[in-house]
């Protein structure tokens, strides 16, 4: 994006997760939990909170209280009121000790909801709102607190626009400086409400902040919002871990993060991101989606072979070829999850055993992916352990026509090979220099000898999944009499037998 198009003024956070989100929980927050959500809140440097509607109840009415004692200049607080004498005067007593308030009043202009909901007449109904917010302007005490006033379910204003705009020209003079638009049930497409979000910002004094607060009834509130702050729209009212009623708000995280990715400076400590949805899961007792984008346990997990391949060539890179952006941004830090289905490829076999500190190669993998496929057209997804387990029974312990019984040294240079062949006992005496070479050596003796050694690696293990205790792998690398490379790998406490359990892996290939 070319910075000509990004809006000269930073957004604005408004969160609203404690009181849209808290008021939509089975059980809502206490006082010490909301204290420990505002510190987070806090944390992600969001400048404005809402928190809470004081005349809603004793209980939110004290949270209010104490949360707006505990703020300090840095963060707006704000309460939530009706367009009514009563409530306003109830929200202007929470927030007294605030250094830095705000009152939040709001009425439907809504004509469905004025007749059906109200039982009023829309000039009886803005009156009202006119009345609420000169009320609150000639009762703020607090030179550092402000008035926001909501048009409820403005989203559903499409056929009396030109009459909100009347009426918010009456409120904007006196004293509203935020209005805030929600599309309080979300039913159409993002385009349509931000139509009616840009008419009503052409019609207001400049000065005046378009504040935007959508709800995911669709699945569209994230769209609408960001599209909205691209339109003019300043203030974003979000809800951390997307709660609120029905479906719930448009999500905190989503938002700040595609602005960012769109070079927007958005101010937010983002790195806090993914620990705070964490925690506002927990407290909530409101599961993370397991595809929710960006911080859904499968917001990172990749099955498609394709995508795996490219998700692998690129997990150490800043732009991820099948991620949306990299995962520490916002504080995450697992890998990407390479998860083996029947969908899956030669790549995820290869991750998943390197990862669990394996070596193996590629071509390895192309032989195990098939084996795991048929594993996983019945079985469905395969754990790591079971990978693990393919990896071990077919590429270091194959079974075939050798079966090795003991390989023991006599003197320097000399061992005792002991072996089966087709069930058919096989002893010899090899000799060379270490235990390789005289493992071939015997074998040689015996007309075992379409393999050669073209080389051969040793891996230190502090010991396998399966717990063996086994501290050797050994891999060698053969080749047949057409000069196709075979490789043998075998795990064992001893280096030596280790070298010659790979040999006879490699020959149960080739006989």
């Amino acid at each position: 994006m070319q910075r000509n198009e990004i809006p000269k003024i930073k957004p604005y956070f408004y969160d609203i997760t404690l009181r849209d989100g808290n008021q939509s929980l089975k059980k809502p927050w206490n006082l010490d939990e909301k204290l420990i959500i505002f510190d987070k809140i806090q944390e992600l440097n969001i400048p404005a909170v809402e928190i809470g509607f004081p005349a809603s109840s004793q209980m939110d009415f004290d949270s209010c209280v104490e949360l707006a004692k505990k703020a300090g200049e840095k963060t707006k607080v704000s309460v939530l009121a009706r367009a009514h004498h009563g409530d306003i005067e109830r929200a202007l007593a929470a927030i007294k000790d605030a250094k830095n308030s705000r009152l939040h009043t709001f009425i439907t202009l809504s004509p469905f909801h004025m007749e059906y909901v109200l039982n009023k007449k829309p000039q009886d109904v803005a009156q009202i709102a006119i009345d609420a917010v000169d009320f609150a302007k000639k009762n703020i005490k607090n030179p550092n607190c402000d008035i926001e006033f909501s048009v409820e379910h403005f989203g559903d204003c499409e056929e009396n626009i030109d009459f909100v705009i009347e009426v918010l020209k009456e409120i904007v003079n006196k004293g509203a400086t935020t209005i805030n638009l929600p599309n309080t049930v979300e039913r159409y497409r993002p385009y349509r409400y931000i139509s009616l979000m840009k008419k009503v910002k052409e019609n207001l004094p400049s000065n005046v902040i378009i504040s935007v607060h959508n709800h995911n009834d669709l699945g569209m509130a994230t769209a609408t919002t960001v599209e909205s702050y691209f339109s003019g729209a300043i203030q974003l009212e979000c809800c951390l871990n997307g709660l609120g009623e029905r479906a719930g708000n448009t999500d905190f995280a989503q938002v700040a993060t595609i602005l960012n990715n769109n070079c927007v400076d958005t101010g937010i400590n983002l790195e806090k991101i993914y620990e705070t949805t964490l925690l506002i899961s927990q407290m909530s007792r409101v599961k993370i989606y397991e595809k929710a984008p960006l911080v859904g346990p499968e917001a990172l997990a990749h099955r498609s072979g394709i995508h795996q391949d490219g998700a692998i060539k690129t997990k150490d890179m800043d732009f991820g070829a099948y991620r949306p952006i990299k995962p520490s941004i916002i504080g995450r830090y697992d890998d990407e999850k390479i998860g083996f289905t029947s969908q899956s490829g030669k790549t995820a076999i290869y991750d998943i055993i390197k990862a669990l500190k394996y070596p193996i190669t590629i071509q390895e993998s192309i032989y195990l992916t098939p084996i795991a496929k048929e594993m996983a057209e019945s079985k469905g997804e395969l754990t790591g352990e079971e990978i693990l387990e393919l990896y071990f029974n077919k590429i270091c312990n194959i079974k075939g026509v050798f079966e090795l019984i003991s390989f023991k040294p006599i003197e320097k240079g000399v061992y005792d090979l002991f072996f089966n062949y087709k069930g058919e006992r096989k002893e010899v005496i090899g000799t060379g220099n270490g235990p390789i070479d005289a493992c071939l050596n015997g074998l040689s003796k015996l007309g075992f000898d379409k393999i050669k050694l073209s080389y051969y690696k040793q891996y230190s293990l502090d010991g396998d999944e399966k717990g063996s205790g086994a501290s050797a792998m050994s891999a060698v690398s053969m080749l047949d009499n057409k000069n196709n490379e075979i490789i043998g790998r075998a795990i064992d406490s001893s280096t030596a037998l280790a070298n010659v359990k790979a040999i006879f892996n490699a020959l149960n290939q080739v006989y």
